[in-house]
This record gives structure tokens, sequence and C-alpha cells, in this order.
């Protein structure tokens, strides 16, 4: 292991000292590499990752300090990092960013760089922010030259689905020989049993299917096929023959059609395994789908449902409409059936459940998992962020879904109304025909105290107000602006026509701007069991917003939740927030119309998500002092809410967005755009508090495929 290490990275050749290289952690010493502030590029494999980033690279000074330095991929295992280290620079850390996988580097290499050629790298990337760099560089102002052309350096465009595939999708050779030396050293891998209800396909999808199975580079499975009494007498003839040609193929006929859930559950009769997989008997396995499923149950042993990306196969096989799905997520689940393929679950847990249920047809994998899930600890369901499933959409292989839409969404509904009936709620039908669970409130409903920092601009705030307490229905709230300094006569007006309304109170708060300050304050003051922070510049659209709000942030299991908010011109401002966006964070589905389902119905349905804009925000005022609070000493204006909700998420809460409170909001016309000197070293000081804090969080949203472009939350690759 010493001589592998001392092999591992190199600069121009020279082998670098390394220490640490079990995966979790590893140093590679820079004293005496003579790289302190110089342009590099580095090099490195993770064997293994499939392009998906397990290892987080930062750059050490000799005092301690550290700065994450962005990866790139470059397809493959292979990734890469270019631009300038500390002055100081005395070691690289590499640290893993997930404990269940673990990180393999291999071929460390760094590489000077030249003036010329970082120029035109950059100039490559993004030519309008290296000419500017160019420029400032030949004004003497290097600091800022040498900002934009780093800028530019670390800008990656995003690229079509077909790319994405040839670049990042394509299991080699030398990926083959690895997945099957890791196989090899394996002790007792785990038996997955797959399952496939088979009924009158096209023999050619159903051979493709089943060759799929055959063609897998995981050795340990069984495949249990269940014919559901197809009418095409080719149909059984072709399982008989797979069947006497490889003994790992199990099968059985049933005597009449009994539908999906029956003969998946005649299927699960045969199953040894103690994972059992779903394969319709027109789709397909990646090749190495069930490797990577036994991976994560070899990193994992307690998990109970494992699921993966997927995208759709034609006729022609050409794959696209990909699903680039979330982390696991309790409440878009209940929504929409996001899971879906490739779906593993525990053999036994499988069977005490009863399988399937007839009379769910249309819905019955969605049933299935809802009945699963209910009071399941998020931490026994593992997503892999890899397509291992094409989903077949061509002539001949239609789903019972497709030809009876209306019938599946009613079962969906179904099994979601019992799962809500046990926790007191209702299940209502949603956007696009999804599924709408909505929470009751406690009777009586809870005091909401809104809590609105101002100063002035009494213009905007008259709106809030007057959308408060004559546009709201909500019976029980109270409002506590806290007036940062206003001197305007307008501000002193709109107080004095407020002044007979029992639910305001003004809490002067003079002195320089802190949101998170002003907010702090007026949650002391505040009375109410939940806590709405609240912009002065937030425009109410309908009644019922904060009866939605109040409803989910009185649920124990959940931290905060968010609304969607608009631009005045009615598209998104706020669809949740995404960690790692511009390196910080970001707004999801920014910029689309108001209307637009956004991915995979997404903007239509209640979600978990990483954080919510303080904009408007609820949440518990228990919880609110649990986590102490906004960061008024480090965060006074950016990012305080993210923090705030990366907090709430630490102590073991969930966080929620809704669709189905929407206001608009008039964002930051109070407090004008971050365009001083003063304010842009203000947010950088933020920024780099936030990337000190939480820089393995914000490298890694649950919520966010991690093969999405982090340039935008706009769920592309």
């Amino acid at each position: 292991m010493a001589e592998r290490a001392e092999s591992l990275a190199t600069l121009a050749g020279r082998a670098l000292q390394v220490t640490g290289t079990d995966g979790t952690e590893t140093r590679i010493d820079l004293v005496g590499a003579g790289l302190g502030g110089a342009w590099v590029t580095m090099r490195w494999r993770d064997a293994g990752s499939g392009g998906i980033a397990r290892a987080l690279f930062s750059a050490v000074s000799g005092s301690g300090e550290t700065v994450a330095l962005a990866e790139e991929p470059l397809g493959g295992d292979a990734f890469a990092w270019t631009g300038r280290l500390p002055p100081d620079v005395a070691a690289l850390r590499v640290t893993a960013l997930s404990r269940t996988a673990p990180f393999q580097l291999e071929d460390v290499t760094i590489r000077r760089r030249g003036r010329l050629g970082l120029v035109a790298r950059a100039g490559i990337r993004q030519p309008g922010l290296t000419a500017q760099a160019v420029t400032w560089r030949v004004l003497g102002l290097k600091v800022r030259a040498r900002g934009m052309i780093a800028r530019a350096l670390a800008h990656r465009a995003e690229t079509g689905y077909a790319a994405w595939i040839a670049r990042f999708d394509r299991i080699t050779a030398a990926e083959r020989a690895r997945i099957h030396a890791e196989i090899a050293g394996w002790e007792a891998p785990p038996l997955i049993s797959v399952l496939m209800p088979v009924h009158d396909p096209d023999p050619r999808v159903l051979e493709a299917a089943i060759r799929s199975v055959r063609g897998q580079l995981y050795p340990a499975w069984e495949l249990c096929i269940a014919d559901d009494a197809s009418t095409d007498p080719r149909i059984p003839r072709l399982i008989a023959r797979h069947a006497a040609e490889e003994p790992r193929i199990r099968s059985l006929r049933r005597a009449e059609n009994g539908h999906i859930a029956r003969a998946t559950n005649d299927a699960l009769s045969l199953a040894g395994g103690a994972y059992t997989a779903f394969l319709d008997h027109d789709d397909l396995l990646a090749p190495n789908a069930l490797f990577e499923v036994a991976a994560a149950l070899r990193a994992d042993p307690e998990l109970e449902l494992i699921y993966s990306d997927e995208d759709k196969v034609d006729a022609r096989g050409r794959r696209f409409e990909p699903h680039f799905k979330s982390g696991y997520d309790r409440e878009l689940l209940w929504a929409q059936n996001y899971v879906n393929h490739l779906c593993v679950v525990r053999t036994q847990t499988l069977r005490r459940l009863g399988g399937l249920r007839p009379g769910f047809e249309g819905s019955q994998d969605h049933d299935l998992l809802l009945r699963l899930t209910e009071g399941l600890a998020a931490e026994r369901v593992h997503h892999i962020p890899k397509v291992l499933y094409h989903w077949r959409a061509a002539a001949g292989s239609g789903t019972f879904s497709d030809r009876a839409l209306a019938r599946a969404e009613a079962a969906r509904l179904r099994a979601l109304a019992e799962v809500a009936s046990r926790r007191g709620a209702r299940a209502e039908r949603g956007e696009q025909g999804f599924n709408r669970l909505i929470r009751p409130l406690p009777e009586p409903p809870p005091l909401v105290s809104v809590i609105i920092p101002t100063r002035d601009r009494a213009e905007l705030l008259a709106v809030v107000l007057d959308g408060l307490f004559a546009r709201t229905d909500y019976p029980a709230l109270e409002v506590i602006v806290v007036d940062n300094g206003s001197t305007e006569p307008a501000t002193r007006d709109l107080f004095a026509r407020h002044n007979a309304e029992p639910r305001l109170r003004v809490l002067p708060a003079p002195g320089p701007f802190n949101f998170s300050d002003l907010s702090n304050r007026g949650a002391v003051a505040a009375r109410g069991a939940i806590l709405l922070f609240l912009n002065n510049d937030i425009e109410v659209l309908e009644p019922g917003w904060l009866t939605e709000l109040a409803s989910i942030a009185s649920d124990p299991e959940i931290g905060a939740v968010g609304a969607k908010l608009l631009y005045p011109d009615g598209t998104i401002q706020h669809g949740g927030i995404v960690l790692g966006i511009g390196g910080i964070a970001g707004h999801s589905h920014l910029g689309l119309p108001g209307n637009a389902p956004g991915y995979f119905g997404r903007m239509g349905l209640s979600q978990e998500v990483s954080a919510v804009t303080g904009a408007c925000l609820a949440m518990r005022a228990q919880v609110f002092s649990e986590v102490g609070g906004f960061d008024a000493a480090h965060l006074a204006v950016a990012f305080n809410d993210v923090d705030l909700c990366l907090k709430i998420r630490a102590a073991g809460y969930r966080i929620v967005w809704t669709p189905h409170a929407r206001l608009v909001h008039h964002e930051s016309k109070s407090r004008g755009a971050e365009d001083t000197p003063e304010k842009r070293a203000r947010f950088e000081a933020e920024s780099r508090v936030m990337r000190e804090r939480w820089e393995p969080v914000l490298r890694a949203d649950p919520y966010y495929n991690p093969n999405f472009s982090r340039a935008a939350a706009h769920y592309r690759l």
C-alpha cells in the first residue's frame, strides 16, 4: 500500500508524498514543490465513479486554511481542475463526499500552466469574460483579472443527452475488467431475484429483456418469470428455451390471466434472493445494473429500498427522455412515483407487505412504495444516480398505465388516501393528475407571527399589509414589522393608517441593515407558535396560501416550509433552493413560466428541498429556537436562509417547498442590487463563511441529481 501511495500523485513525473488512502481522506504533500500561487491543471481518476464526484479536493495552506477546488468530470472516471493554487499552499486534501461511496483515486497528476495557454483555454469557454480579464490585466488590476480567468476556466457548458451518454455512460473494456475484479473479491455476494411478469409482449422485446438480465456483469442473480396466461404460443416457447439454456432462470405459467399484480406475486413465490428487483417484460437493464445494486448493499446491508435513474428506449434502440432523480423524497413520492425503475426491495419486507395488491393495477408499484416507505427511516433508502434501466417506448410494448390512465390515476389517489388517513390528512387529485396530500391544521389553528423587516418603501409594505389583513383567509395571525430606521413621511402615514389594527405591531430597530438580526429581533417579540419570515416586497395572490404553509409547518417532522414565488411578470423566482449552484446555492427553475410543469412535473408538486428562501419561510418557533435562529454575526444579508435551513436539516427535520402557496416577489426592490464595493466585499465574506461551514454539504445536494450542471438549477446535464 505504501508503494502505491508513493506513486499515486506526480508533479512533472516526480512522485509526491501521499498519506491516507482508505477512501475517506487522502493528503498529498506539496511542501517544497514550488506551487504556491501557481496556475496548474490537476487530473485524476476515481475508479468506479462513473463521472460522479465522490471526492472533494481542497488546497490547504500552511496555516491550515482550506479552499475547495471544484472538479470537472471529463468522462468515464476522469476528473480535472484548472486554476491558481493559494500562495502558501502546503498540501492537497481529498475527503469523501459520501460515507457509502468511498473514492478510489488513481493517477493524480499536477502540471503547471503557462499564461497564454490559460487565456486560450478560458477564451474557448467564456470569451466575453476572458476579454474582460485581459483588459483588467493590461490596466494592472491583476487580482480582478485572475478572478475572471478562474471563473472562465471553471465554466462548464451544458450538453445534450446523446453527448452525455457518449461521455459518461459507456462501459469500456477496462471498466468491465475492474467490475469483474471487484466482484471476485467479494465474499458471499447477495443473490438478487429479478421478477418479470409476462403477458403477450412482442417476442423480440421479451427476448431483449431476458438477454439484458443474462448479460449482467454481476453473476449472483436469478430471473423469476411468471407467464400470465399469454395467448401467443411463441411466448412460453421463448421462456422455456431461455430456462433450458440458463439455470438461473426460473419460470411458471399461470392458468388464467390475473393481471400484473398477481403475476408479479407469483414470480415472487419463485424468488430465493435476499433482494428483489422488478423488470417489465419489454424493458432493459443496463449491463452494470445489478452490480451497482449489489455494491450499494455491500456498503450498507441495512437498506430496504434501492432505486436508480432511468430513461426510455425506442424501437431503434435510441435512448431518450432520461429521468435523473432526486434522492429519497417522501413528499415527492406521495405525489408521484418518481422512484419507478430500477426498483429493488428487500425480499423479506416485500413478502411481509403481501407483495403487489390486485385492484391497484396501473399504480401497483406506487401503492407498494407508499406502503413500504410509511414509517421507514430515510437512511434505509438509497438512490443510485446512474441510468440503470431503459423503459421501452415502442409499438407492441404499451403499458397498462398508457391504456387506462384514468384508472391508474384513481388507483394512485386511493393508495395515498390510505396513507393520508393514518396521518389525519386527506388526499386530493393535484395538477397533471398527480396526488396532493393536504395536512390538517391543528385545532384551534396556531397563531402565526409574520415577521417583516423593512426600511421605508411604504408603497411596497402597503401591498404586503393589505395582502395579509384583507386577502388572506387564515384566522390567527399577528404581523410584526421590524422597522430598520424608516424616515420617510409615507412610511409614518402607513403606520398611522394601520394604528387601529390590533394584529399589527411596529418594532423599532434602527442601525445598519442586517436581515438576520432584524429577523431574530422579530422572533423574540413574536407570540405565535409558527413564525413566518416575509420580505416587505411580497404580494399575496390567493387567500389560502398561509393555511397551506401553516398546516405543513405544524407537522412535527417538518422543520421549515417555503412557497412558490413568482416575479411580477409571472415567471418563477423561487422553486426551492438547490445547493452548489454558482458555488453556494441558487433557485430551482428560475425564470421558467409560472405555469410550466418543470422537470418531470416538479413545479406543480410539493417536495423536499435542502433550503427555501427567507423571503417567505415558515417554521415552528420551537425549531427556530432549537437551531439558534439566523446567524446575525456572520451572515447579515446573504445565505442566512440557506444556513438556517441546513442547521434545521442537521437537527433531523425535513424542509418542504409547496407550489400550493403562490405569491409575487418584487425581489430586493427595497434594498437594491449588490453593486457597490462594500456590498460585494460583504457578499464575498459571507460566501467564505458558507464554504467553510458547509462545503461538503454544498457539493452534494441530496435532492439535485449529481449528473446535472451546477451552472444553474435548470435540471440540465
